[in-house]
């Protein structure tokens, strides 16, 4: 039945996969402590703001700099369980079940999986191609997102794949997949052309006066 990259088909269930790896509260703790390093550069201005006014007050660099070590500490202690759950609602993969001719389905999130729901909440799936294409002269290629909305029965879901495939081969596979339960599958495009820079009239108009006043 699966037959998009995207959606894995195992013994019990179809996957539609969004993003790679395990999920459950301990692994979404473990990936948040990365990025959590950010957050002391993000609160790195007060942190300046009071290094500045110790050294004014005529405190030691010594001190200064275990004063700065410690609130950067904890500005990461904070930090990574926030990130954490900002990042624990993010979904991961869809479930249906059975693999064949899916009757329930469950969302499966960073912090780990929702509750299985009859497959019939599920009202329709949207899938937006989005192509930006070069003007003419541009060199650099056309770029292309793909979003899915989930329009659930009390809620809807929208994120960004992680696609580079063909968005026509995936709505085929969906429609295949949840059709005979009765979710709609709609996919569609929108194309723009990429904006060309505007060239600097400030700068021209400055370097014509320069040169202007230089030849008087």
């Amino acid at each position: 039945m699966a037959t998009d990259p995207l959606l894995r088909q195992g013994p019990d269930s179809t996957d539609l996969v969004l993003r790679a790896g395990p999920a459950g509260p301990a692994w979404n703790a473990l990936t948040s402590a990365g990025p959590a390093l950010f957050a002391p550069l993000v609160l790195g201005v007060p942190t300046l703001l009071i290094a500045f006014w110790m050294a004014l007050a005529g405190a030691q660099a010594s001190t200064v700099f275990v004063v700065v070590g410690v609130i950067a500490g904890l500005e990461y202690l904070i930090g990574w369980p926030v990130l954490a759950l900002s990042r624990a609602r993010d979904i991961w993969r869809v479930e249906f079940a059975p693999a064949g001719a899916p009757a329930s389905l469950r969302l499966v999130r960073a912090s780990g999986p929702d509750d299985w729901l009859p497959v019939t909440v599920l009202r329709e799936v949207r899938l937006t191609h989005q192509v930006v294409e070069p003007y003419q002269g541009d060199h650099k290629p056309a770029v292309s997102t793909l979003a899915l909305e989930l329009v659930l029965r009390d809620t809807r879901e929208r994120l960004t794949l992680p696609f580079g495939g063909d968005p026509q081969r995936l709505t085929d596979a969906l429609e295949a997949l949840l059709g005979p339960a009765g979710v709609e599958v709609e996919l569609r495009t929108e194309r723009s052309t990429r904006t060309r820079p505007q060239p600097n009239s400030t700068w021209t108009s400055g370097g014509s006066a320069s040169a202007g006043s230089a030849g008087g």
